[in-house]
């Protein structure tokens, strides 16, 4: 019996009830002692009727489960109590079943039907859990119940629910690939999400399923790009590699016009190269027409989309996650321009301070980076420095990259580092380095001699390794120009006394067989010594005798011929067949007899023919053409799953298929127009199409229904397109719109979302707060107020009305008022206000301009300049202008606020000011706070919007209780906006 299962035998055998899981498996000799019996205190617990023995016992289980113990036999006690009301002790269970589910099927199918009722449980998360443990389930039988849970899941209110049913597809697929187009359905309407908790899960399922249906993606792809910053980490790395892929397809090649004129290069050379007269003519024709599509393809503009893409991905360069950011490096290396891709340097370079596992994988992509993009990491040579406590691998990683980062600048500096290394204990990293040296000087010629006077110096060394790797690199150097280095072709052949590696002793062999004529007295006593100890030596040492003994044989038989015919004899009888082959091949081929063939003339050109010096390359040269970061890329070799990164296409395919159509009511002149406009409906908007990126993605239709309903009016004095609904639903029952703006409308509605048109009912202008943007003193005369209107910007929904006021308090007029230099943060958009030609000395005018802020409060800044000055200045919304009004009966906000439960929802107690404590006031400062619209006869106060770029609702709710206490509670899709929100109008009820 081994140790460890003596000690799990000595803990075992004590019958504690407190330590139960260090029983064992009774083959192991412990059926003799009390340990078979080791679980029945836990099974005990969980017969019992107490939940808090039950919720003991689970929380038992689940801690040896993580240690790594087995408790499968536990499976039929725990799976009883499943059904079991404890929501805590529920949880617990099918934490275990997912672990065991797949291991005891039988037991799982008979708890079929209490897990089918746990996927109608009020609990999100018995929900989930019961979903996971139903595809956890192996057995083919049940794919149909599998099938519709995913379905009913996939509609799930919870979007924890909706991940779940997302992870869950892969499984379904594995056990039955046949249900492949049912699943693609839940796909296409998981990947029409709007929520970045489901986003990540879809597309690695998507991947799994079906990732050849790029036209899935299509309508997604903005809304995706959008949502990226705000996925999990594990979700954005699966995105980004997933859009890698699909923007090679969809996008044209940013770098095309260098190839193109590398491409031009080559028809020249054919074009001048030709000598046949009869095809001048059209070779003529042929070049004009190339020049000609060169000339027609030259201004290369860079798809918005794409733009969209890389300006979106760039900051997660900063991510904490070593994943995320190798992602994105290998998206902008496979994607972006030349000019664009340095940024990931820098992001790559902080990633060698991680832990060595992160080191290797990060420099493995470095190193195929800096073969065609050296210049990049160029200014970060010293980071690639070795430490004595770098692992072997990663050593070896850094010395690829500082010998592809070498030329004639920095090489001096680079072999100073070389000269240290070689002074290691490490002797792998020592040959490494060596290697290096050899690469440095194949590829730049003014170190060459340099570099081989070091290596012959190396040649010296007390270590035998360094000596052998001197002397296999200096055979590939020696290639280049033998005829100048017979003194060290003289000094390799006295090594042969000392030398005892097979591959150097080979090495000095071969380059005194193929130069013998540089060192004519030295060759023939070199194969003396060889032909004493043949028999002792290694195979390929042999061959290199065999070779040597036939060069000299050729050259100089006077003096070799007995030689050569005393090592052909011995090579006649040795043990490898690859050496009795050679020396019978040789011996036919150098003396010549009668059953000789015609080849034995040519034995001198076959054994002498000059051979081209190796080309010492990189062995990251060509890995580029898997895709950086993948498991395939680190291996060299295709992994199972790799998905190939498709070329470039030589035209660009459509870009309209990414617009998402959004109705436009005001184009259409009559209800019988309206109808016939059937669109799909929309997850975010994008007002025209071709301004696709640069609009936010994040705006979507949230009602379910098909039923839409669509509210619009123009402007009086403007022929503006009319507000859109914000979820683009159209009612069955529509009266034609009024010409003039004021008018209301009126509308049967099916669903909740009509946007209110009229502000000044909700917040009037009198509670409109006023900022500075720019102070007279500062302005020099020039004071600029701003406030946000509360009134749809006419030129788009998406975009929030902010109005300014200039007034010019000098003496002297200002002219041309206007704006420039705009700096936004990614996804943010300026709708700049039209110039004020002139503004008289003492008076004042204003604008409207319209800032689309992406639902953040982050500051839009930009210059305001006038006909001499700039001034610098910015504009910060509070989080309460972000959003516009909508009207909600009470029904449906109660309907809409149970849909917004759990993470959605925020609550907070709070006293209330005394001035603040009847009815009228508590409206007025939340309405000041937000621009939120009343809900109708609420029992408590009841306020609701949506966020002006997404559209996602946000639900107030002021419930007071007794003495000026009160509770605020507030339901918003965006938890970040939701907490701001509270904030805000906690200190309005405060103060």
């Amino acid at each position: 019996m081994s140790a460890s299962s003596a000690f799990n035998d000595e803990k075992g055998g004590s019958s504690s009830v407190g330590e139960p899981e260090y029983g064992h498996d009774p083959a192991s000799g412990g059926i003799f002692s009390s340990d078979y019996k080791r679980h029945d205190d836990l099974k005990e617990m969980l017969d019992s009727n107490k939940d808090s023995l039950k919720l003991e016992a689970m929380k038992r289980i689940v801690a040896m489960i993580a240690r790594g113990k087995n408790a499968s036999d536990l499976f039929p006690a725990v799976v009883k109590n499943v059904a079991c009301k404890n929501i805590e002790v529920k949880k617990l269970v099918y934490v275990y079943l997912v672990r065991y589910a797949e291991e005891q099927q039988d037991l799982a199918l008979l708890s079929i039907s209490t897990f089918q009722r746990g996927l109608k449980d009020p609990n999100q998360l018995i929900r989930a859990s019961a979903l996971r443990v139903l595809s956890s389930i192996r057995v083919t039988i049940i794919v149909p119940i599998m099938m519709l849970a995913i379905k009913e899941a996939a509609s799930d209110m919870s979007p924890y629910v909706r991940k779940t049913a997302a992870h869950a597809i892969p499984k379904l697929y594995s056990l039955d690939p046949e249900q492949k187009d049912q699943l693609i359905e839940v796909i296409e309407k998981l990947l029409a999400d709007k929520t970045t908790l489901v986003a990540g899960s879809v597309v690695m399922a998507f991947e799994e399923v079906c990732p050849e249906r790029i036209d899935l993606i299509h309508k997604n792809y903005r809304k995706l790009c959008n949502l990226l910053i705000d996925v999990e980490e594990w979700g954005q790395v699966v995105i980004i590699n997933m859009l890698t892929r699909y923007a090679r397809t969809q996008f044209l090649n940013p770098n095309i016009n260098e190839s193109l004129l590398e491409e031009g290069g080559g028809g020249e050379k054919t074009f001048y190269g030709s000598d046949e007269d009869e095809d001048e003519d059209e070779e003529e024709k042929e070049k004009k027409a190339e020049v000609a599509a060169m000339a027609k393809r030259k201004p290369y503009v860079m798809d918005p989309d794409h733009r969209l893409l890389l300006r979106n991905t760039k900051p997660l360069l900063q991510s904490r996650n070593a994943a995320v950011v190798m992602a994105v490096a290998q998206l902008y290396f496979h994607l972006a321009p030349k000019a664009e891709v340095g940024v990931i340097a820098k992001a790559l370079v902080r990633l060698l301070r991680s832990h060595s596992e992160v080191q290797y994988v990060v420099l493995q992509n470095v190193a195929t980076m800096t073969i065609k993009r050296r210049g990049m990491f160029e200014p970060y040579l010293k980071s690639f420095y070795i430490r004595s406590t770098d692992p072997t691998q990663i050593k070896v990683l850094k010395l690829e990259v500082l010998t592809n980062l070498a030329n004639e600048t920095n090489i001096s500096t680079i072999l100073r580092e070389f000269q240290t290394y070689i002074k290691s204990m490490d002797k792998d990293f020592v040959a490494a380095t060596i290697q290096a040296i050899g690469r440095c000087a194949t590829n730049i010629g003014e170190v060459r001699d340099t570099c081989l006077n070091g290596l012959v110096q190396l040649l010296s060394n007390r270590d035998e390794l360094v000596v052998a790797e001197s002397v296999v690199v200096i055979k590939k150097l020696l290639q280049m120009q033998p005829e100048k280095h017979s003194d060290i072709i003289k000094h390799m052949a006295k090594l042969t006394d000392n030398i005892q590696v097979p591959m150097a002793r080979a090495s000095i062999l071969w380059l005194i067989g193929e130069y013998c004529e540089h060192v004519p007295k030295i060759a023939p006593d070199v194969l003396r010594k060889m032909a004493k100890s043949f028999t002792n030596e290694e195979d390929i040492v042999k061959l290199q005798i065999i070779n040597l003994a036939a060069k000299l044989y050729l050259t100089n038989s006077k003096q070799t011929k007995l030689l050569t015919q005393y090592v052909l004899n011995l090579a006649k009888y040795d043990q490898n067949y690859d050496i009795r082959d050679r020396a019978r091949f040789i011996r036919q081929l150098i003396v010549p007899t009668e059953k000789s063939g015609a080849l034995s003339k040519y034995a001198k050109k076959l054994f002498l023919a000059l051979k081209p010096a190796p080309v010492l390359e990189s062995p990251f040269k060509d890995r580029d053409h898997f895709q950086l970061g993948s498991l395939s890329h680190l291996l060299n070799a295709k992994a199972g799953g790799y998905q190939e990164l498709p070329d470039w296409p030589e035209a660009a395919p459509d870009p309209s298929v990414r617009n998402v159509e959004v109705p436009e009511w005001t184009k259409c002149s009559s209800r019988e127009k309206r109808k016939e406009k059937k669109v799909e409906k929309p997850f975010y908007s994008d007002s025209e199409g071709e301004s696709g990126p640069t609009e936010s993605a994040d705006s979507e239709s949230d009602s379910a229904s098909a039923s839409e309903s669509g509210s619009g009016s123009e402007e009086s004095g403007s022929g503006s397109e009319s507000e859109e609904s914000e979820d683009g639903s159209e009612s069955e029952e529509e009266d034609d719109e009024e010409e003039e703006g004021g008018k209301d409308k009126k509308k049967k509605k099916k669903e909740l979302k009509k946007p209110v048109q009229e502000s000044e009912s909700i917040a009037p202008s009198s509670a409109l707060k006023s900022y500075e943007l720019l102070h007279r003193i500062t302005g020099e005369g020039l004071s600029v107020e701003y406030c946000f209107s509360r009134q749809p910007f006419s030129s788009d929904a998406n975009m929030v009305a902010v109005q300014m006021q200039f007034t010019n308090n000098s003496t002297s007029d200002t002219k041309s008022l206007h704006m420039e230099d705009v700096k936004l943060q990614s996804g943010m958009r300026v709708k700049e206000f039209p110039e004020i030609e002139l503004l008289p000395a003492g008076e004042s005018a204003t604008a409207v301009m319209g800032i689309d802020f992406c639902d953040s409060t982050q500051a839009a800044n930009f210059q305001l300049c006038t006909h001499t000055r700039k001034f610098f200045v910015s504009i910060q919304p509070p989080v309460g202008e972000l959003m516009r009004p909508v009207f909600l009966t009470e029904n449906e906000f109660k309907k809409e606020q149970g849909q917004l439960m759990g993470m959605n929802e925020i609550t907070e107690k709070l006293t209330l000011d005394v001035q603040c404590r009847n009815e009228h006031a508590i409206v007025q400062r939340v309405t000041t706070a937000a621009n939120l619209s009343r809900v109708p006869c609420g029992s408590d106060k009841e306020f609701a919007g949506r966020t002006v770029t997404s559209g996602s609702l946000v639900l107030v709710t002021v419930a007071n209780k007794e003495e000026g206490a009160a509770q605020l509670t507030v339901n918003c899709e965006k938890m970040v906006i939701g907490t701001m929100l509270v904030k805000d109008i906690l200190l309005a009820l405060t103060q």
